[in-house]
């Protein structure tokens, strides 16, 4: 039995990861035709049913930040979780950039100390998986925009004094794509920006918007490489 998860219904072997669980039971009512929560332990939302397509997917949350993302992967290893797309959100630490604009994760670099659990110095990268990545690229088709994102151990702000190839900063990346590949997870990532470098947030119903965009992505990516 996983030691904080507890399933109440079969865990698929492709998996949507949300930090937020609000974010999870978005998709799932998106992404899923008729879902069956999976966990409600911990607050850790999470969902399983079949997508409009006939593939079998969950939809998990992770909680906030990355020691809780990584130890929430290492239940999902234990269910059978095999391909995983990270769906969260993110600082946008470059001019130009607008709220709700989604950022397609090509490499993250570990900003806090609890990377060291995942075996990463401060300053080391994490990469995401090469076919997952490519299948988010297409999915995403003209909104692909790829970044080098850094993760911290705290909420990232616009003054923090980014090295000039990070585009975006967030909590967990590091976490999912460090652990996931320790696991034997394929995983990739691709995050809303729900704060631009000037400081403006999305309506929140274009973000809902964005969000569920980058869920339709994950899904095809994830049926494309399974």
């Amino acid at each position: 039995m996983p030691s904080r998860l507890r399933p109440t219904a079969p865990f698929a072997a492709d998996a949507i990861l949300a930090g937020d669980p609000g974010r999870a039971l978005l998709l799932a009512q998106e992404l899923l035709e008729q879902p069956k929560m999976s966990n409600h332990a911990r607050g850790l939302w999470g969902y399983t049913g079949i997508t409009p397509q006939g593939d079998e997917l969950t939809i998990q949350s992770t909680g906030m930040g990355g020691p809780s993302a990584a130890l929430v992967l290492a239940d999902l290893a234990e269910l059978g979780v095999r391909r995983a797309v990270r769906v969260g959100s993110c600082l946008a630490t470059r001019p130009g950039v607008e709220p709700g604009e989604l950022l397609l994760v090509e490499e993250a670099l570990a900003a806090g100390g609890s990377a060291a659990a995942f075996e990463l110095d401060v300053g080391a990268s994490a990469r995401p998986d090469p076919a997952l990545t490519e299948g988010l690229r297409a999915a995403l088709g003209e909104a692909a925009r790829g970044t080098t994102v850094a993760s911290f151990d705290h909420s990232p702000s616009a003054s923090e004094g980014f090295d000039p190839e990070v585009g975006a900063a967030d909590m967990q990346t590091v976490a999912v794509l460090a652990r996931a590949a320790a696991l034997g997870i394929a995983a990739a990532a691709v995050l809303v920006v729900v704060d631009s470098a000037g400081g403006e947030q999305p309506a929140d119903e274009d973000r809902e918007r964005s969000e569920k965009s980058a869920g339709r992505a994950a899904s095809k990516a994830l049926s494309a490489s399974s």
